[in-house]
């Protein structure tokens, strides 16, 4: 049997922040992970002597707990945040020649005039449809994102009631609610779609601004923090499979929580399961009072990317979205990917939401978006396209649908010790790196805590469910 103050059972972003928490207020904690690696939906692989990422991930300026990870780390320069949001918007020209092109661009004013002369040039709505944008981003700001009745309303149907043409929110709405929520506006709760639309865009100027890895995540992420991690003395196990939590033993509920291993049992005087939510339901003890059936219900939504390298240089462009076409966002990989800039250039393709994608032949979909992003950039139709391969997160993230939040659980459950961290419990933000973060360090305050160790307010104390 082994022992330690804390054990944090799970190696992703929540698992990382949660264990690192935990030991700068010095407690001893073993970090447990079943896959031979740690990183958990932020992940990076080798083909072809280059490196990709599983999935594009981005951050905004609003994101704090996550850009704290980073400065915690030492990492922060190598995700640097833009200046000003500045997100060219492309759509494929009907005849094959150059694509349509705007930009949503933010200026000094104040939110939320920051953003009305990009939309107000936005190309591609109508005339009508842009004089009517006005009409939900005022209702947006008018609700209150902590009043339950917007989780009872899809986010679409609240566009639609506020005068928004199907056009407008599949070219507009879209664009911010699908790879944040990765859910579509039709589906998607008015709670979670509300809760990023007005952090991101409404409430402060400078939110939106958008930050994203120039290194592969393993080195921006799991490498850095399984460094710090080891060099606090903490324990790391990977490959380690939990099969349950016991309760204390001791009359009256006293004593440590166990965790299960097949080949070991460890006590602690407090557990942060930071697994997925149906990994969950299969690890919570009756005595936590949470129904897993109830977790199960979140459901999952997948993500994929396609990763395309050329012989040459096809775009200028960092980052660009996408609308008439099957490209959501296109990112340019080739210095994380290790690829000199003379030999050529790596795009990564992110589609979120991809429920009908995620089951294809990745020839099938290598073969569509090498297609639509000739389309997007007429440079490409004469590259070579050298190597491609599609990455997928069939249960990227919790489907968050109307009805999930009354789903998603806090971080402190009914059994003494045992605490919930992972982006799917009740942080108030989407399914994002930043509300994965969060969740972990409000349980890990939360742990120290009940253990004892009085840590001291968490910035975050106001996500405290």
């Amino acid at each position: 049997m082994s022992r330690a103050d804390v054990v944090v059972v799970g190696g992703g972003l929540a698992g990382l922040s949660a264990a690192l928490h935990c030991q700068d207020a010095g407690a001893a904690v073993t970090l447990l992970e079943r896959r031979p690696r740690l990183g958990g939906a932020t992940w990076s692989f080798e083909r072809n002597g280059l490196r990709f990422d599983n999935g594009q991930h981005v951050y905004l300026r609003c994101c704090t707990a996550y850009r704290r990870l980073l400065e915690r780390l030492g990492t922060a320069g190598h995700a640097p945040l833009q200046d000003r949001l500045r997100l060219p918007v492309l759509a494929p020209s009907p005849s094959g020649g150059e694509p349509t092109a705007a930009v949503l661009q933010r200026t000094g004013a104040p939110a939320p005039l920051h953003l009305a002369g990009a939309l107000a040039t936005y190309r591609h709505l109508s005339l009508a449809d842009r004089a009517r944008l006005g009409l939900a981003v005022r209702a947006l700001q008018r609700l209150d994102l902590s009043d339950p009745a917007l989780d009872t309303e899809t986010f679409g149907a609240f566009l639609a009631r506020h005068g928004q043409s199907p056009a407008a929110i599949d070219r507009l709405w879209d664009l911010i609610a699908l790879p944040t929520c990765n859910v579509r506006s039709a589906d998607v709760s008015l709670a979670v779609a509300a809760k990023v639309f007005r952090t991101g865009l409404l409430d402060e100027a400078d939110a939106a601004d958008l930050g994203w890895a120039r290194i592969p995540l393993a080195d921006l992420h799991v490498d850095p923090a399984a460094a710090a991690l080891e060099a606090g003395g903490a324990t790391l196990r990977r490959g380690a499979r939990v099969v349950g939590i016991d309760p204390p033993t001791g009359r009256g509920g006293a004593g440590r929580l166990a965790v299960v291993l097949a080949d070991d049992r460890i006590e602690a005087d407090a557990v942060v399961l930071a697994v997925p939510h149906d990994a969950a339901a299969d690890l919570l003890p009756a005595g936590a009072g949470i129904d897993p059936a109830r977790l199960r219900r979140l459901g999952t939504s997948p993500i994929i990317d396609v990763h395309v390298v050329y012989d040459r240089q096809v775009t200028d462009h960092e980052v660009a979205a996408g609308v008439g076409t099957p490209v959501q966002y296109v990112f340019d990989r080739t210095d994380a990917a290790g690829l000199a800039r003379h030999d050529g250039q790596c795009l990564a393709v992110s589609v979120s939401g991809a429920d009908a994608e995620h089951g294809e032949r990745p020839e099938l979909l290598v073969e569509r978006y090498t297609a639509a992003l000739a389309a997007l950039f007429p440079a490409a139709r004469d590259a070579k396209v050298v190597d491609a391969v599609v990455s997928r997160e069939h249960a990227a993230t919790f489907r968050a649908l109307p009805g999930t939040a009354g789903l998603r659980p806090g971080p402190v459950t009914a059994l003494p010790g045992l605490y919930l961290a992972g982006a799917w419990t009740a942080t108030r933000w989407p399914a994002t790196m930043e509300g994965a973060v969060r969740s972990g360090t409000v349980a890990a305050t939360c742990a120290l805590d009940g253990a004892g160790r009085r840590p001291g307010a968490t910035q975050l104390a106001e996500e405290v469910a």
